[in-house]
């Protein structure tokens, strides 16, 4: 019986996929970028509550379609080499391929696998916008693809792919690419003009690395990532014969577009540096063909009352021709990022400092210890001592660590150094716990970014920092009582939500709550306790306002970084101050005074934070409203916290990112260190990679540092 009904079945899925072969032929014209443009549809942004569209996804508006003689030969060997080696031989279907992805789609209940060959990808390109890819839209790809290699030419197929392709920052098609990243920021071009016919084999290269992932090998926002992703297509497409060895050692050298060469087509957004965050978001998901031409309707968690009130603290604070401010704030029980600034001039600088500003936190970067040690049994009322201390003494790794001005405490506990910030007390329990164990709990908390375990760690000198928008989501997990809240819009696992919901005509996908708790309650509100004394009557006072909240100020070497990072039980809101483009040390904008985390950030988080409260009155949101979900403890100070003292400013040491310490400490805390600018890799000395606007990174020097190196500041 199985003899029979075996060859049965194969002959009906034959025949299946045959008919469906068939059936497609009809479809092939729609599939030519003309067609495509004329059915495309732009989708919108809509902020939370609703209101005026916050941003216009034109990205397909910008997309200039180029012939084959408009594509230089070295753009369409790096395609190649990366994407599809076997283009010119296949016939438009990889069988083996399309077997284990329809096998990952059904197991994962939906598309998930990619398409494997270049007529594939392009398929589904031209289709994304009209309607969701389903498993069996697999097959129609497939059938389309086999068509499709019997009616085009390799070349029509491949410059037909070229013009579909988004490379990030809005740049849709190779024309607009080659523009956006190698034209020049000030370049104008006249009507006819084409530029991709004209690329160096280092541009192309660079081009193709980004077809995989436009975010992920983004030269700008990731260099070192763009950088290796470049080398890997100059090296096959040597390796290929498509260019000589003398040309690959040539390409190699070159620099890979940084900021300042960037002419990427303006955004038509209200919010730009939202929304451009977003839209990258929405174009990992569903694909550009469909974000820039599906007319979907996308309502954000982008609160504009609270975006309004967030400018408007920066703007009070600071006169914008000294340092500039980033904020973000987080809505603790559904994870929402409800006001976001980036920057404070999108056309003159588009890099988004609250998602990719890289900056050392300082102390602010102390409650991840905080969290580790209280987990691992160590008491809010355990005493140590406060004074000038020598670790890995003689060695090369001695690390000295001594508080502002040399001022110590003697014997104090562990909750009076939390709220006097003493770096003496917390590099001791930092080395204590283990950097390792603390970097495990940062990154459970929700941090992102690679945390080095240098000793210097334990006060916030890390060798690559962290961003606004990441130290806000780790802070809310402390907020919420130990549990970390996500979404199924979350733009990786266990992030940020930035998108509510995503209307496609009559069919909708709201965003799905979620948490996963990482630290056990009576920790997290261990934790909360020690932080809300560090706003009633420690180095974050400037903070206080009139319902109850926790925080942690940050200040690095000699007022380089700036940071208060709070919350109340509503809202998790991270503020930092600095110079965006470059490490400038504020010893006199405060007032004349340095720039510490208890001056402007505090402020700028108070401001904010006091419109916030009187937005949610307003709206009849009480002070002390809580869902059941956020109801888990009473907010407070948990017993065993320790009392709170009368409010005075103590000062923090500010610290540098370094690996040891050794010199003495200079009046700001910490001995001085020459930033160095991020460089590229170390395969390429010679290049040096863009230094990213908010990602000064700083070598660590030979072996300075004796504040501690990486200390927070007085605020």
């Amino acid at each position: 019986m199985l003899l029979i009904v075996l060859p049965l079945v194969f002959l009906a899925i034959v025949s299946t996929v045959f008919g469906m072969m068939m059936a497609v032929a009809h479809e092939l014209p729609s599939l030519e970028n003309s067609a495509e443009l004329r059915e495309a549809k732009n989708s919108i942004l809509l902020p939370a509550g609703g209101g005026p569209q916050i941003a216009r996804l034109t990205g397909n508006n910008n997309r200039i379609i180029v012939d084959d003689s408009d594509i230089s030969p070295y753009v369409k060997n790096a395609v190649i080499a990366i994407e599809d080696q076997r283009f010119y031989s296949h016939e438009g279907v990889d069988y083996p391929g399309i077997a284990r992805a329809l096998w990952q789609d059904i197991s994962a209940r939906g598309a998930v696998q990619g398409a494997s060959t270049i007529t594939q990808q392009f398929v589904k390109n031209a289709l994304a916008a009209q309607g969701n890819r389903s498993v069996f839209q697999k097959l129609r790809e497939a059938a389309l693809a086999y068509h499709l290699e019997r009616r085009w030419s390799k070349q029509k197929i491949l410059t037909q792919y070229l013009n579909t392709i988004y490379f990030g920052n809005g740049a849709y098609g190779v024309e607009s690419a080659v523009r956006t990243y190698f034209g020049g920021a000030d370049r104008k071009y006249a009507q006819n003009e084409r530029v991709a016919r004209s690329v160096s084999p280092d541009q192309a290269a660079m081009l193709a690395a980004m077809i995989a992932s436009p975010s992920a090998y983004d030269p700008v926002q990731n260099p070192q990532a763009a950088y290796q992703r470049r080398n890997m297509v100059l090296q096959r497409m040597r390796d290929q014969g498509m260019i000589s060895p003398a040309q690959y050692a040539t390409a190699i050298k070159q620099t890979i577009p940084s900021e300042d060469d960037l002419n990427q087509p303006k955004p038509d957004s209200t919010q730009p540096y939202f929304s451009t965050w977003v839209t990258q978001q929405l174009v990992d998901r569903y694909g550009a063909g469909r974000v820039f031409g599906g007319g979907l309707e996308i309502t954000t968690t982008l609160d504009t009352e609270m975006q309004a009130a967030a400018e408007q603290a920066i703007h009070g604070r600071l006169n914008m021709v000294g340092p500039s401010a980033s904020l973000v704030a987080i809505e603790n029980k559904t994870g929402e990022v409800k006001a976001m600034v980036g920057g404070n001039n999108f056309d003159k600088r588009p890099f988004n400092l609250a998602t990719n500003g890289h900056r050392q936190p300082g102390s602010s970067f102390k409650p991840f210890i905080l969290a580790e040690a209280l987990q691992r049994g160590y008491s809010p009322n355990q005493t140590f001592s406060s004074k000038k201390k020598i670790f890995n003494a003689g060695t090369k790794r001695e690390f000295v660590v001594n508080n502002y001005e040399n001022s110590y405490a003697g014997v104090v506990t562990l909750a009076h150094a939390t709220q006097t910030s003493d770096n003496s007390v917390y590099a001791e329990l930092g080395l204590k716990v283990g950097t390792k164990r603390v970097k495990r709990m940062a990154e459970k908390l929700g941090i992102r970014t690679d945390i080095s375990t240098n000793p210097a760690m334990v006060l916030g000198g890390l060798k690559e920092g962290v961003t606004p928008l990441e130290m806000a989501y780790a802070y809310s997990t402390i907020a919420n009582h130990g549990k970390r809240v996500y979404g199924s819009f979350s733009s990786t696992k266990k992030s940020p939500v930035a998108i509510a919901k995503v209307k496609a005509g009559d069919e909708s996908q709201r965003n799905e709550r979620k948490t996963a708790r990482v630290l056990p309650e009576n920790v997290a509100n261990q934790a909360r306790g020690l932080l809300h004394n560090v706003v009633t009557s420690g180095t974050g006072t400037r903070a206080n306002v009139p319902v109850w909240a926790a925080g942690k100020t940050g200040t690095t070497e000699n007022y380089g970084d700036a940071w208060f990072v709070g919350f109340t039980d509503r809202y998790t809101v991270a503020v930092w101050v600095g110079y965006p483009d470059r490490l400038k040390y504020m010893k006199t904008e405060y007032h004349g005074q340095p720039v510490a985390g208890g001056t402007y950030p505090a402020e700028i988080w108070h401001d904010f934070m006091t419109s916030a409260i009187k937005l949610d009155e307003g709206r009849g949101k009480g002070k002390g409203d809580e869902s059941e979900d956020d109801a888990e403890s009473v907010p407070g100070s948990p017993s065993g916290a320790g009392p709170s003292t009368t409010p005075t400013a103590p000062q923090e040491t500010p610290v540098s990112p370094d690996q040891g310490g050794g010199a003495p400490p200079d009046p700001g805390g910490a001995s001085p260190a020459t930033p160095a600018p991020q460089q590229a890799p170390p395969q390429q000395p010679q290049q040096q990679a863009p230094q990213t606007p908010a990602t000064p990174q700083q070598t660590p020097p030979a072996g300075g540092g004796g504040g501690g190196t990486a200390t927070p500041g007085t605020g």
